[in-house]
Order: C-alpha cells, then sequence, then structure tokens
C-alpha cells in the first residue's frame, strides 16, 4: 500500500488538473455555497458604551500549511500542529471577528479537516460562514468569517472564473454594531488573485456591485493581492468606489508577505469607523502575516444611517 504523502505527491498533476474543472465547470454557476453556523442567536462580546468598537483580524491560512512550499507535501499531524498555532494566536488576540482566506473545507490536500470548524471551536467562536470558491471531489476552500459578534445575512461569492486560473472570491455577513445602537455593518473576508492586476480590478468591480446593493457601512479585509502603490492598484480602485479608506496606506513597515518584502494584506473602512490601533503580527503561522486593527465609531459620527435595502 502506498503511503499517504507519496499519494499526495502522484495527485499534484491530477489536483491541476481539478482546479481547471473546479473553475470552469461549477464556481460561478453556483455562488451562494455557504455553511452558517449559527449556534446561538446573539454572541456579541456586550459592549455596549458610547466608544464601543470591535477587534477585527485578517489571515490568509495558505490551507493551513503555514511556511512550507505546498500543503499536498506535509503529513496531517502537521497541518494540525500549524492550526492550533492559529488557534492559540486567536485566543492571544481575541478578535471579535476574523476574516481567513485560503481557508480549507475538508480537503484531501490539507488533512481532510474543516479548516474554519476547528479554528472557530479551538478559538472559542461560535459563528462563521464560509464561502466555498473552489468546490471538487474531495477539494473545498475559499473565503471565510469566524466570529464572537452574531453573523447575519451571510453570501458568498465566487468571481467569474474566466478571469483566473485559481478560484478566487469573497464571503459577506452582516453584524450588528455593539454599542445598542442597532447600526448594521457588512464584514468582508476577500481573496483577489494574484496573476494581474488587469483580473484583480475585474474582480474588485463584481465586490462593488454586491456591496452596493447590500448599501450598509462595511469593513473589508483579506488578501488584495496588490499594494497601494501599484500601477491601477485594485486597493485603491475599491477605495475609491465605495468611499473607504485604508490605515496610512504609504507607511512602510507593513509589509504583509515578507517572501516579497509587499503589503498585500489591507484592512478597508467606511467613513463611519476610524481606526483605534492596527498592527503587524509578528507570529508566523502563515506566509502572510496577520493583520489586527481596533475600529470605532468617528467622533461625530456615533450613529450613522442604518443603510438597509430591505
Amino acid at each position: 500500500m502506498m503511503k499517504k504523502s507519496v499519494i499526495k505527491s502522484v495527485s499534484l498533476l491530477g489536483l491541476l488538473l481539478l482546479l481547471q474543472a473546479c473553475t470552469t465547470t461549477h464556481l460561478h454557476t453556483y455562488p451562494m455555497v455557504v455553511s452558517f453556523d449559527d449556534t446561538a442567536a446573539d454572541v456579541s462580546p456586550g459592549k455596549e458604551s458610547v466608544d464601543a468598537g470591535i477587534k477585527v483580524m485578517t489571515l490568509n491560512l495558505a490551507h493551513g500549511r503555514g511556511e512550507h512550499f505546498h500543503q499536498m507535501l506535509l503529513d496531517d499531524e502537521t497541518t494540525l500542529g500549524n492550526l492550533d498555532q492559529i488557534s492559540e494566536l486567536l485566543i492571544s488576540e481575541a478578535p471579535d471577528v476574523v476574516a481567513l482566506q485560503e481557508a480549507d473545507g475538508p480537503s484531501f490536500w490539507s488533512g481532510d479537516l474543516n479548516h474554519v470548524a476547528y479554528l472557530a471551536s479551538q478559538g472559542h467562536y461560535r459563528q462563521s460562514v464560509r464561502g466555498v470558491h473552489a468546490d471538487g471531489p474531495g477539494l473545498s476552500y475559499g473565503t471565510a468569517l469566524i466570529s464572537r459578534v452574531g453573523l447575519q445575512q451571510p453570501e458568498s461569492v465566487a468571481f467569474d472564473p474566466a478571469y483566473s486560473f485559481m478560484p478566487k472570491g469573497f464571503v459577506v455577513s452582516t453584524i450588528v454594531w455593539p454599542d445598542g445602537s442597532g447600526i448594521e455593518v457588512d464584514i468582508v473576508s476577500l481573496h483577489l488573485t494574484f496573476s494581474s492586476e488587469q483580473v484583480r480590478r475585474k474582480q474588485a468591480a463584481e465586490l462593488i456591485d454586491v456591496l452596493q446593493v447590500r448599501n450598509r457601512p462595511v469593513i473589508i479585509m483579506g488578501d488584495f493581492n496588490t499594494e497601494w502603490q501599484s500601477e491601477n492598484s485594485s486597493v485603491q480602485f475599491i477605495t475609491e468606489a465605495l468611499g473607504l479608506s485604508a490605515y496610512q496606506p504609504e507607511m512602510t513597515g507593513l509589509e504583509t508577505f515578507p517572501g516579497l518584502g509587499r503589503r498585500l494584506d489591507w484592512i478597508l473602512v467606511s467613513p463611519d469607523f476610524e481606526f483605534r490601533s492596527y498592527r503587524l503580527l509578528p507570529d508566523i503561522v502563515s506566509d502572510h502575516r496577520g493583520v489586527i486593527a481596533e475600529l470605532v465609531l468617528k467622533a461625530g459620527r456615533k450613529h450613522p444611517l442604518i443603510r438597509n435595502p430591505g
């Protein structure tokens, strides 16, 4: 009988064919595939005060491989150990809402384990939304949100497969701001393609269309695969189209992808909010570094409009 590690290695060519099949036949036809764990009606952290804010975090999980070359080359024990390190980071930092990218459901290449459900359980997050952007035999991954704040009206969108060989997309869900005002805010976990800025802008346009229809204040987090200074930057495009802001976008020292020394992971917010704090996490749990921020309602805008299209 072949060892599991050998089987994984032999399957690499098959994986490439599978990804192509997933991209061309399934994803854009069914963009609403989500996993929504609603185990509690209200899991708000209970910070009802005038200056109540939330702590948010974004992290590209890299399919649980840590800094290794590819998740298929790891045994299940190593993958689980990598996820445990991420769980410890979540417990230590205690963000209220976490945006995850390259987030796996049960997949043959990463331990046959639902990474999102595992991290939510280990990190004491009682709600999660997982958007499935690649879905095939034994393979499931995409973007996700895990939260201690109640998640409502989840939506998962896989980008048009004609844009990119590797499936990408975003998941969005609504939270109620924890100050008792009833303000509804959309939170997004986004992953744009690495292939080209032209393709990223097309994907960004899909994101913009969805969020304009939902019509709420928004917090967008994720792996944008582009920098602020890049030509035709998609992060600038999204920021300008939706009237958002980024934390010191031209500042050096906030590079989230050390391998190339680039700032690829961003948190963008509506003008209703401001950054109380913003940190790049030093913990090496992926080839990306996590970003964490504390957000509060901007002074003078303590009760922005509740832009609920319903």
